[in-house]
């Protein structure tokens, strides 16, 4: 089982709080406040941190500012990167760009129709605010273009789910609410929603979740899926059919290790290793055999019982996913070993 750590994480900030930050300071270089060393924000929730402005440079009508990235102790593809935004004059109010190593989308169904620059709503808000109160309490005009890049940010973003999700050339400007949280499930089952509202707005009719890559990998060969079909569910498998239940798809396959999924079959909606655990006594019972009691694995059980564990997990795993999705929804479970083989199918 999994340690909590020893100290409290060290929460961070978001790309879209690190890109206001950017406006912020860019701003003051051309509506004339001087060269900020740092800049304080606010966000949504009231929060007003203080950012180091790494880089600031201006020129006749624009100027530029940079943040680096400060994703505190969560494992951020994106910690220390360089956030960059440059501040021009335009007409039309507040707009957005995206500069070098920010996404453009290309799909429906994400939260910013196709062909716009991946910056989410919540970060255009907070720039669009930004500028408005600068410009009224400095008499200026609100008619700025803004543009985000990340140099290196369409490297970064080939480690994301931006690809799957039809984002091209870049990364994301995300935050609802400015702050990272370590290790937050929250996030990850964002990614899972917004998956499935891709998928549903482009008409597919068949989508699969994994535990992790070995599955995927299986699981979209047996069903020739493509890759926008592939929802990000790891250890979140009761997140991910709470949401197509609410969301329909037609058609849903969910595969993973026998580990995991026996905990699914034994009722678990979140398989982590420090959320849930197999039941061995209850497989002894299940399978009248007292040695399994004292397992450690459910490899160990696979070898004492054979292949009625297996079929057991897929049967009773689909059966599951059939109650968490409701009726309406076709389903099927694919369970494999730890080299990719498959050991049962329902």
């Amino acid at each position: 089982m999994s340690r909590m750590p020893d100290k409290e994480l060290r929460r961070g900030w978001t790309t879209g709080a690190c890109a206001t930050a950017a406006v912020r300071a860019a701003l003051m270089l051309l509506w004339g406040e001087g060269r900020p060393d740092r800049v304080r924000i606010t966000l949504p929730r009231g929060e007003r941190p203080v950012f180091a402005v790494a880089e600031l440079a201006g020129g006749e009508g624009w100027a530029a500012a940079g943040i680096v990235k400060d994703a505190g102790d969560d494992p951020d593809v994106t910690h220390g990167a360089l956030i960059r935004a440059r501040v021009e004059a335009a007409p039309g109010g507040v707009s957005f760009a995206a500069g070098e190593g920010v996404g453009t989308v290309t799909r429906p169904g994400l939260p910013i129709p196709p062909g716009e620059p991946a910056i989410n709503p919540v970060p255009r808000q907070m720039m669009r605010e930004t500028v408005e109160e600068m410009a009224a309490r400095l008499g200026r005009s609100p008619d700025i273009r803004i543009t985000v890049s990340v140099p290196g940010g369409a490297a970064l973003a080939a480690q994301t789910w931006n690809p799957r999700l039809g984002i091209t050339g870049g990364l994301s400007i995300l935050g609802t609410t400015g702050i990272v949280r370590p290790f937050s499930c929250a996030a990850w089952i964002a990614s899972i929603h917004r998956g499935v509202d891709v998928a549903r707005a482009v008409g597919l009719e068949h989508v699969a979740g994994c535990t992790g890559a070995t599955s995927e990998r299986v699981v979209q060969g047996l069903h020739a899926l493509p890759d926008h079909a592939m929802l990000d569910m790891g250890d979140f498998a009761g997140g991910m059919l709470k949401y197509i239940r609410a969301h329909p798809l037609p058609r849903v396959s969910l595969g993973g290790g026998i580990g995991k999924l026996t905990k699914l079959a034994q009722g678990a909606g979140d398989l982590h290793s420090g959320r849930s655990q197999v039941d061995f006594a209850a497989l002894a019972a299940l399978f009248g055999r007292a040695s399994v009691a004292s397992a450690n694995t459910t490899t160990q059980v696979l070898q004492e019982v054979g292949p009625d564990f297996p079929a057991w997990v897929a049967e009773t795993a689909l059966a599951q996913v059939r109650a968490r999705l409701g009726p309406g929804i076709a389903a099927d479970v694919v369970v494999i070993d730890r080299a990719g083989a498959v050991l049962a199918r329902a």
